[in-house]
């Protein structure tokens, strides 16, 4: 039976999301069936992926940050990883962290293919 795998896409960033979708989509396909969710920012990934837990086998979360003036890029980039962290840990379900960090979208842009990187890190946990 193939392993259900829900992603998770901020779309914030609506280009460098969808780029991150597609390269995780191209990793899996085949593979594994696969759900898609979109949510507005990277701070709703962890309850939507947490709200769903019984039902995947695994998680891809997938999204953008760019860092601006103040503060928030680091509250909301930190917040974000250590929830996806305690999610994976306390379910003992992989969750590939798909979102990206970055100073300004040119770097973003570049980065696109983390959704893949994401994907595998998922496969691989699923096939341990």
């Amino acid at each position: 039976m193939k392993k259900k795998i829900l992603i998770v896409v901020a779309n914030y960033y609506e280009n460098i999301a969808n780029s991150l979708l597609n390269s995780a989509k191209n990793k899996i396909k085949n593979k594994c069936t696969i759900k898609v969710i979109n949510v507005p920012g990277a701070f709703e990934i962890p309850v939507t992926i947490s709200k769903n837990l019984a039902k995947f086998n695994g998680f891809i979360a997938l999204g953008c940050v760019i860092k601006g003036q103040t503060p928030h890029f680091d509250f909301i980039s930190k917040a974000t990883t250590d929830a996806l962290m305690t999610l994976s840990i306390t379910s003992k379900k992989p969750i590939g962290n798909g979102v990206i960090t970055c100073l300004n979208k040119k770097q973003a842009i570049v980065r696109g293919r983390k959704g893949s990187e994401a994907a595998e890190a998922v496969l691989s946990v699923l096939s341990q």
